[in-house]
């Protein structure tokens, strides 16, 4: 038996690959950008402007790009999107690196052939970028970039003011709006943003940090939300309860006038099990075997009825059901008129035990007082061409939550309903993640310190009627480190803010007498990469690009003072783990060393291996 086939993977071909998905992606970039059509083989027709979506739904046979999209997609379900970037940056960076490789003279007598020598190169620099970025990139963001925005309050955010020039409310209405503007488009960003804002609002947990709602309603989205096909977007709206996604099984007897009992069965109703002692009659022939079914159907009933005679003791008239009963069960609870509701989720049967404060119940002899809910109503409602049955939980001054609520999401088809769900949780993604702080070190601490210091000396040196200024935006600095919700004006002034940090870092190490040598050029790197983001954002008119940079260098060289662009907001906690995830993406891909195409006999195509080299020169193999 031969020696499967195998792929040498050279530097040029990584770049390829990476090129090939960032023309897809550019042409539906920035706020100029169009949306992107699919056709499949069914005639189905999708038309986004999702960097995910669109990225996933590409059938792509090479490995290397396969991995490209799982990295992409990793980070865009941590934080909500940037996949775009991320595909934009990333190429930026390989450009930067095969170019940096190509030059680099040092090492190629030490290899076979000059492929392998950029190679080395490449994994080298890969590394130094992601140690430096691990090490010294959070420190920079937090000292250079953080305060020349602004740390959105939660609790402004999520109370209800009648004032529409709220700035904080406002400014995370923004935030949101900017963030549906990347990927619905212009037109529905104030009403969806709307929608959000009012779902979070009523989704508030007492005396609770802001994360833990959010997660909470990033966890319960599936239970939280109603998709509706052939109803367009402003259709979309809050309702009060809780939308359960299954029709009665039973008629419903319920009416808005009386609270009602609930209880929850994660199990089947089952006649009790026999006791101890009890002997089950040998049939011998058709006589007895007749007799004895007759006996059992009997005794199986009138086990059940005592069930349901609890039931009503308890003045339970509702059964949430996780599984279908069997017919006997149905006919009892009609006789009972007791409604059943079977088969629902087991995500929206959690929340509902969370919410109504009810023990889920297995078995169906155990039930106690624990197991019943109190509902405000349980009834019918229509929504679209489905009927389900929608609940409403009583009012308690020691309940977790303000004023439980679904949403009904509205769209033309079934493919723009699903993409604006998908914009839905993905934007409550990103504001969990803009709500967690960036974790400081010592070096951040001392480096705020002194820039404090700093600007204060060179405001007092400069002009002594800006000292009440200075002061503000020491604290305005200070504030915006330590307080989670950090965010800043979009369309660039990330990339510009950071572009400029990392080259006046880079200086400053280079004329240090204890620095590593390769920081300078690691920081140069990083920064140029930075820009082709904005470059790719004012691609259409290059005259805007150098007015925005223009205005961001202003706005360092005063001081700090905060500056307003005519642009939404963007989270700079999402920024950076943007850049940390693309260059992690970097290093793995310089780990690829050759790939083996080989044929097994289960499977007519044939399969790729990938032989992976790490730093430390371990290998191993992962099949594709």
């Amino acid at each position: 038996m031969g020696m499967p086939p195998v792929e040498h993977l050279h530097l040029k071909h990584v770049l390829q690959t990476v090129c090939a998905l960032e023309a897809v992606v550019v042409r539906c970039f920035g706020p100029e950008g169009g949306q992107v059509l699919f056709t499949r083989d069914t005639g189905q027709v999708m038309l986004s402007r999702s960097g995910t979506r669109i990225l996933t739904a590409l059938q792509l046979e090479h490995p290397l790009a396969r991995m490209v999209v799982e990295c992409v997609w990793k980070h865009s379900t941590n934080t909500g999107d940037g996949s775009k970037t991320f595909i934009i940056l990333l190429a930026s960076l390989l450009r930067m690196i095969h170019s940096m490789a190509c030059k680099d003279p040092n090492v190629s007598h030490t290899y076979n052939s000059r492929e392998a020598a950029e190679a080395a190169t490449a994994r080298h620099l890969a590394g130094k970028l992601l140690a430096f970025a691990s090490e010294e990139l959070d420190d920079l963001i937090a000292v250079r970039v953080v305060p020349h925005g602004c740390c959105l309050s939660w609790e402004d955010f999520t109370a209800k003011t009648q004032s529409p020039a709220h700035t904080n409310t406002s400014n995370v209405k923004k935030l949101v709006e900017s963030f549906i503007h990347t990927r619905l488009g212009r037109i529905h960003c104030d009403l969806i943003a709307d929608l959000i804002c009012e779902l979070l609002t009523d989704w508030k947990f007492k005396n609770d940090p802001p994360s833990l709602s959010l997660q909470f309603v990033n966890d319960n989205f599936p239970a939280l939300h109603t998709p509706v096909s052939g109803f367009p977007i402003s259709c979309s709206r809050l309702i009060e309860g809780q939308v359960l996604h299954r029709d009665f099984t039973t008629p419903s007897h319920q009416t808005d006038h009386q609270p009602v009992k609930a209880v929850v069965f994660t199990g089947y109703l089952q006649p009790q099990l026999l006791n101890a002692g009890d002997v089950l009659e040998m049939m011998e022939d058709d006589t007895r075997k007749e007799r004895s079914i007759v006996q059992f159907s009997a005794w199986a009933e009138r086990s059940l009825e005592c069930v349901f005679a609890n039931l009503q003791n308890l003045g339970v008239s509702v059964l949430l059901s996780a599984v279908k009963q069997s017919d006997a069960v149905l006919t009892l609870a009609k006789q009972a008129e007791i409604c059943v509701v079977e088969c629902v989720s087991e995500d929206e049967l959690s929340l509902f035990a969370h919410l109504s404060g009810a023990t889920p119940v297995s078995d169906c002899w155990m039930i106690q007082p624990e197991h019943v809910a109190t509902l405000t109503f349980c009834r019918p409602i229509l929504l679209g061409a489905h009927r389900y049955v929608h609940v409403a939980f009583h009012d308690s001054e020691e309940g977790a939550v303000v004023r439980p609520c679904s949403i009904v999401i509205c769209g033309p088809g079934e493919g723009q309903t699903d993409q604006y769900a998908c914009a839905f949780q993905d934007a409550i993604r990103m504001l969990l993640r803009t709500w967690e702080p960036i974790h400081m070190t010592a070096t951040t601490v001392s480096a705020r310190t002194f820039l404090s210091h700093k600007i204060s000396s060179e405001v007092m040196d400069n002009q002594n009627d800006k000292i009440t200024s200075a002061s503000y935006n020491a604290s305005l600095f200070q504030k915006c480190m330590l307080e989670p919700g950090c965010v800043i004006h979009d369309g660039g002034t990330f990339e510009f803010l950071l572009h400029h940090a990392l080259l006046q870092h880079g200086h400053n190490r280079s004329v240090s007498d204890h620095t590593d040598e390769s920081v300078p050029a690691i920081s140069q790197l990083l920064a140029n990469a930075l820009l082709s983001v904005p470059q790719q954002i004012y691609s259409h008119s290059p005259r805007r690009f150098l007015q925005i940079q223009t205005r961001v260098l202003t706005s360092i060289q005063n001081h700090f003072h905060p500056f307003i662009l005519d642009a939404g907001l963007e989270s700079v906690s999402c920024k950076y783990q943007l850049v940390l995830a693309v260059l992690q993406c970097v290093t793995n891909l310089f780990r690829v060393d050759t790939m083996l195409h080989t044929n097994t006999r289960s499977h007519t195509r044939s399969r790729r291996f990938t032989k992976n080299i790490s730093l430390e020169g371990k290998e191993d193999e992962t099949e594709d």
